[in-house]
């Protein structure tokens, strides 16, 4: 028999893939986790990614858990959906959006998705042609990236302004379109940013997209969880000046991620959307990839109606406590800055001046020395397209997010420059 390690094979794995999975939060995260010191025995707090499903203090609604119970139980839900998900959940999600809009969505505007991970895998493959190119926000969420760079689309940035509570960058926007430009991406609520958008500056957006002819793609997977001055107001609205595709899920707003479902969803009164063929474009994709668990598509109508007010109440008001928590804390830690209250989401964006610490050369450094010498978890800036800023996760219990800074506080004192 031939020596294995002699032989020639013809294989070998996907080097891409390697590459592009590195620039995930999942990535960067699991790095950071490798870095954490065995031996400290004190707990590790996660402020690095948004899931706060862990504490019991977010725990989901008793309504969402009871309608995935009944799902099962009936036995009506242990068959293969259809390709673009069951009807009465696809029903139930444009009810649903349809509180918010001025007109009215119906079922065949809903796709079913596993996830929002592969709402956005979905739109960017359907959008992908020879030469395409895409409008992402800096800071963003690094997965529109990672799969651009999978699947060959070419990715431009446009800048998001501190000074200005992380708005758009219009004017770089229309800079930097071309005639292969096919859409632009917004988050709102901000991740990272923890920003919430005007009504009159997402009207300015759909304008700019219209006179540019791009779509607009909103990434609304924090849809509603908004606790500042600034109400959240959906893309949706502007649907009849551009035509917009809105990507969300039931992961943020009822805390529960590992339930994967999620939606594609079209506000195009005028029709653009079908003629362009991006409507026949998604089905295509969803066709060749793995649909949402059945039995929660079957859960999906009783949880979007049968949840009640008080569930979302408690949800905001312990997202609004933890912001004030952590915009306070990080005001006691010199070398941070925290420009922006949070006013939605579950993130802060917070500027590192490396200039003022000993031995820490930038954010990445910053990070990994955190995990090693205090068991907490930050996100570096770099991974959300931001060098020397940090991403800060609040969306977890109040008495943790407390400890935790305290500690990333120690940390800075201990690597402060003397004087």
């Amino acid at each position: 028999m031939e020596n294995g390690s002699l032989k020639k094979w013809r294989f070998q794995g996907n080097k891409e893939l390697i590459t592009s999975s590195g620039f995930t939060v999942r990535g960067v995260l699991d790095s950071l986790s490798e870095n954490l010191n065995e031996n400290d025995p004190r707990p590790t707090i996660p402020l690095g990614h948004g899931d706060p499903s862990a504490f019991p203090c977010f725990r989901t609604a008793i309504e969402a858990e009871d309608a995935i119970v009944d799902a099962v139980r009936s036995a009506k839900y242990n068959h293969y959906p259809p390709t673009v998900g069951l009807l009465p959940a696809r029903r139930a999600v444009a009810e649903y959006l349809n509180r918010d809009l001025p007109y009215k969505l119906s079922p065949d505007d809903v796709f079913l998705t596993l996830g929002c991970i592969q709402a956005i895998e979905a739109i960017l493959t359907s959008l992908k042609h020879p030469g395409a190119n895409i409008l992402l926000p800096r800071p963003g969420f690094p997965y529109y990236e990672s799969l651009a760079a999978h699947i060959h689309l070419e990715v431009k940035h446009f800048d998001l302004l501190p000074e200005k509570g992380w708005e758009v960058d219009l004017d770089a926007v229309e800079a930097l379109v071309d005639e292969n430009t096919v859409a632009m991406v917004i988050i709102n609520p901000g991740n990272p940013c923890g920003s919430v958008y005007t009504r009159q500056h997402l009207q300015k957006i759909a304008e700019t997209a219209r006179n540019l002819g791009i779509l607009v793609i909103a990434d609304e997977v924090y849809e509603h969880l908004a606790f500042g001055s600034t109400p959240y107001v959906p893309m949706g609205v502007f649907g009849s000046i551009v035509p917009v595709v809105t990507l969300g899920s039931i992961s943020k707003r009822w805390i529960v991620p590992g339930w994967r479902l999620g939606w594609v969803v079209t506000s195009d009164p005028n029709g653009i959307l079908l003629k362009t063929v991006i409507i026949d474009s998604i089905k295509g994709f969803l066709n060749i990839s793995s649909d949402p668990i059945t039995f929660i598509q079957g859960a999906l109508p009783q949880i979007l109606d049968k949840t009640k007010e008080d569930f979302y109440s408690k949800i905001i008001d312990i997202l609004r406590k933890d912001a004030d928590i952590g915009y306070d804390k990080i005001a006691e830690i010199p070398c941070i800055t925290c420009s922006n209250k949070p006013e939605g989401g579950m993130f802060m964006m917070v500027k590192l001046n490396v200039s003022l610490l000993e031995g820490i050369n930038d954010d990445m450094d910053f990070v990994l020395q955190l995990a090693k010498e205090e068991s907490v978890i930050v996100l570096p800036g770099i991974a959300v397209g931001m060098k020397n800023w940090l991403r800060v996760t609040f969306a977890i219990d109040p008495s943790m997010l407390e400890e935790g800074l305290e500690r990333m506080k120690s940390f800075c004192q201990r690597h402060a420059k003397k004087q």
